[in-house]
């Protein structure tokens, strides 16, 4: 299983990034996909989650409004666009594959948010 993410950079805050992941050697729609985050020295935190058909979402409370997670099964990839980014959203993201935890990662992509 490989998950490939990609999309992440410099951006300046107020700006916008869209953060792919290519999921590979899998049921891409069988699992639940997920965006996490971890800045260095923290815990890694959940961002968002969407179920295999793409029915239901999940997002951290503090990102509603601004993050949306979006699936495309047919490309076996799952998105994350992320609006009116904030310095704090610096971080690396990970995406994630579930139907049991703690299921597969990727490898991590660099946001950085400039104020």
């Amino acid at each position: 299983v490989q998950l490939a993410e990609s999309g992440g950079g410099l951006v300046q805050a107020g700006g916008s990034l869209r953060l792919s992941c290519a999921a590979s050697g899998l049921s891409f729609y069988m699992y639940e996909m997920g965006w996490y985050r971890q800045v260095p020295g923290k815990e890694r935190e959940f961002v968002a989650s969407i179920t295999g058909s793409g029915a239901r979402r999940k997002y951290a409370d503090s990102l509603k409004g601004r993050f949306t997670i979006s699936r495309d099964n047919a490309k076996n990839t799952v998105y994350l666009q992320m609006n009116s980014l904030k310095p704090e959203d610096t971080a690396i993201y990970y995406c994630n594959a579930v139907i049991s935890f703690p299921g597969y990662w990727g490898q991590g992509n660099r946001v950085t948010v400039s104020s």
